[in-house]
């Protein structure tokens, strides 16, 4: 629906609106609908970045989500995106909600 929606008011779809839209799909606790975005970039061939990567990490981990959000933080790995404080950061937190300390103090020593 978002991404209908930002094509109906003709918004461009690329990198920077769309990461715009996983954050707001974060702060408003529609942490799923922030997934369907990074889907929709995946599957219309519009490129993430680490900007991208961390809303959805963030956005994973207000949904207790920690294994998705591991999985982007992984996808930084395989791209040889920089991690930066707030990747790591979003990615620690969403072990913490998710109740993993251990992945969490393991992302701490890598």
């Amino acid at each position: 629906q978002l991404c209908s929606s930002m094509a109906r008011n003709l918004l461009e779809f690329n990198t920077i609106s769309c990461s715009a839209a996983i954050t707001a799909c974060e702060k408003s606790c529609q942490w799923v609908r922030g997934l369907h975005v990074v889907r929709f970039m995946s599957q219309n061939h519009v490129e993430s970045n680490a900007i991208t990567l961390s809303a959805a990490i963030s956005a994973c981990g207000k949904g207790r989500n920690w294994e998705k959000a591991l999985q982007f933080f992984s996808i930084m790995t395989q791209r040889e995106m920089q991690r930066n404080t707030i990747s790591c950061s979003a990615a620690i937190s969403a072990c913490e909600k998710g109740g993993t300390w251990e992945t969490a103090s393991h992302l701490l020593s890598a």
